[in-house]
C-alpha cells in the first residue's frame, strides 16, 4: 500500500536545523530507500507561493496564498508499506529525530493512503 506522508510545522525555532539533524535525517532516508519503502520525498514551497482552488456551488474560485493557517506544510513522502503501522512507524521516527536534534521545533504529520484504481472498482 502506499502512503503520503505530509509535515506540518507549528513551532519553527529561531535557529537553523544543526548538522547533526541533518546527518540524522539522510541516514533515515537512506535506510527506507534501501528497504523499499521509500520511493519519493521533497521540501514544499511556502504557502505564499501557492495557491487555492475550490469549488463551490459549481463555481471555480481561485485564491493566491499565503493563507491563514498557522500551520505551514513544508514537505511530503510518499511511502510503499505492507499496512498503516509500517507508515506511521516510519513517520514517527522522522518527528522523533526532529525532537531529539532541534531543541524547540514542533510539528505535525499527516498519514494519508493513497487510492488506485483498484480501490474503485466495481464489484464483480
Amino acid at each position: 500500500m502506499r502512503y503520503m506522508i505530509t509535515l506540518r510545522v507549528t513551532d519553527m525555532p529561531g535557529t537553523p536545523p544543526s548538522a547533526d539533524l541533518m546527518e540524522a535525517i539522510a541516514k533515515l532516508g537512506e535506510e527506507a530507500t534501501r528497504s523499499g519503502a521509500l520511493l519519493d520525498t521533497a521540501g514544499l514551497a511556502p504557502s505564499s507561493e501557492g495557491a487555492r482552488i475550490t469549488l463551490t456551488g459549481g463555481a471555480l474560485n481561485v485564491m493566491d496564498g499565503p493563507f491563514a493557517e498557522a500551520k505551514e506544510l513544508i514537505s511530503y513522502s510518499l511511502f510503499e508499506v505492507r499496512s498503516k503501522e509500517e507508515a506511521l512507524e516510519w513517520t514517527s521516527r522522522f518527528l522523533k529525530i526532529h525532537r531529539d536534534h532541534w531543541k524547540g521545533w514542533e510539528g505535525e504529520a499527516d498519514v494519508l493512503r493513497v487510492m488506485g484504481p483498484e480501490d474503485f472498482a466495481a464489484p464483480e
